[in-house]
């Protein structure tokens, strides 16, 4: 296989496909997305520890009037911040007669329940008490360690990010009839991407893929550390990569090409680095988090992804000044990505739970 490199960079951060192929005469990839490399992967990814961290939602979300409110693997979750400012997180069904907190103000920090008045401040009180939780300046994530059964860690495995001050960030929640691993799974299946989203990618080629060379991708420049990740888990997790060149289409002819390294740090992470081509550093890094069963039975899994974006040009500085306008446009084109993808992680699902699926 011939690795494709990204074009140089030029005085714009957009190039001209010379040679575009249509849709149906692009090079079929379903000889070199073999079942056995992404079940691998897959299975690799499970086998990191995860600390029993689920992320629950964004950081931009926490209001000063309202807690957040999610359903992990079947168990009430409020989040909020105190009088201080500070992350709390705990059950979401009052103590006292089993009210929904989700529907309860926060009033100066305290959480007040709105059937009875129960308050709560984010200490044990009244039979309530709280649970870790960990905002990352992106994300807030919350430690189930009756749901993850794993032994737990101080804080979650972020993936090494650009830093937030001069990058956009913006956060994308869709739900699916799936479980976490049909999500991993589809983002560890990178040979889909321009043939099931020809509206956003083109000209894509894995150049590596775990195993096939022993080298670890590269790790993206201006990344900044992860707190609560483990060096040897975090080095393994790098080596254990799927290296793609690919285009993102944006009209015509006109394309952005990168080299993104996909990596999975934990058991519901999967993230995407940029590591050549523009935007540099950037990441988008999925999430899977089980909510619990529909009313149907099937489970339900919310994708939750964050997109770090980050570049060296002089006009980013306008682009992060015009942040809010932005990231609805950046959560469109996430959703209409993952409109698609969840149609592959539900109908794995599908053929898993009846034992019809072929990898």
């Amino acid at each position: 296989m011939n690795p494709r490199r990204p074009a140089r960079r030029g005085r714009l951060p957009l190039s001209l496909r010379r040679s575009p192929v249509a849709w149906e005469r692009q090079r079929p990839t379903w000889r070199e997305a073999r079942p056995a490399v992404i079940a691998q992967a897959l299975k690799r990814a499970q086998a990191r520890p995860s600390g029993n961290w689920f992320v629950v939602g964004a950081t931009r979300d926490i209001r000063a009037d309202r807690p957040l409110a999610r359903t992990v693997a079947g168990q009430e979750i409020v989040v909020w911040r105190d009088a201080t400012g500070r992350l709390v997180a705990g059950p979401g069904v009052c103590p006292h007669l089993g009210a929904p907190l989700r529907d309860s103000p926060v009033r100066c920090g305290t959480l007040v329940c709105h059937w009875h008045g129960l308050a709560l401040r984010g200490a044990p009180f009244a039979g309530w008490e709280p649970l870790p939780a960990y905002d990352d300046g992106v994300l807030v994530w919350v430690r189930l360690d009756d749901v993850g059964g794993e032994p737990p860690l101080e804080a979650p495995v972020v993936p090494a990010r650009p830093a937030l001050a001069r990058a956009v960030t913006a956060v994308y929640v869709g739900v699916g009839a799936c479980e976490p691993e049909d999500v991993v799974a589809n983002r560890l299946d990178p040979w889909h991407g321009a043939w099931f989203h020809p509206y956003s990618f083109v000209d894509l080629t894995v150049v590596d893929t775990p195993g096939t060379t022993g080298k670890a991708p590269a790790r993206a420049e201006g990344a900044e550390g992860s707190e609560g990740e483990e060096g040897g888990e975090a080095a393994t997790a790098q080596e254990d990569g799927f290296v793609v060149d690919v285009s993102f289409r944006v009209a015509g002819r006109l394309v952005v090409p990168v080299r993104a390294v996909f990596t999975a740090p934990e058991p519901r992470t999967v993230v995407m680095h940029i590591t050549e081509g523009e935007g540099r550093s950037s990441v988008v890094e999925t999430h899977a988090t089980p909510l619990g069963a529909d009313d149907r039975g099937r489970p339900r899994t919310a994708v939750v992804e964050a997109v770090v974006a980050a570049s060296d040009r002089r006009g980013f500085a306008v682009a992060r000044g015009m942040s809010p306008l932005l990231r609805p446009l950046v959560r469109a084109a996430a959703g209409r990505l993952w409109r698609d993808d969840l149609a592959y992680a539900e109908r794995r699902w599908q053929l898993r739970s009846t034992g019809r699926f072929p990898g």
